[in-house]
């Protein structure tokens, strides 16, 4: 994300604010679609892919975050593992990100768009080669 961004939430209850940065929300959002099952990981633009070759680790890559003051909305790409049903694994990525996100900030989840940018193939360990004999003697 270019521009860093806080969200502030009132509390009238303590009479104070708590303050949200997007990348909050979305760090939230990419741990919670890495827990569903098959899902490989999220797919970012070739920018955002070049920090992670450089060493650092990127938790918001594929992700853009839009919140108000009570409402936010989260747009994502994820790439899916060969074999499992893409609707299923998208209709349980939203459930998973709602549901983190509401759990942890309180705020209200309007959307969650998931758009699959490609399918990873399972790779295949090598055969086993049998060992030659060796003989003693």
């Amino acid at each position: 994300m270019s521009e860093y961004k806080d969200i502030t939430i009132e509390s009238e209850e303590n009479g104070g604010k708590v303050v949200f940065a997007e990348d909050v929300i979305a760090t939230i959002a990419t741990l919670a679609a890495s827990e569903v099952d098959g899902v490989y990981g999220m797919s970012g633009s070739a920018f955002e892919g070049l920090g992670e070759k450089l060493g650092k680790k990127n938790y918001t890559k594929g992700i853009k975050v839009e919140v108000g003051q009570i409402e936010c909305a989260v747009d994502m790409s994820i790439i899916v593992r060969y074999g499992f049903r893409i609707q299923e694994v998208c209709k349980n990525v939203q459930t998973a990100v709602s549901n983190a996100i509401e759990t942890m900030t309180g705020l209200k989840v309007v959307q969650v768009n998931i758009a699959v940018n490609s399918i990873v193939f399972a790779k295949t360990a090598p055969a086993e080669q049998p060992k030659p004999e060796t003989r003693v003697k």
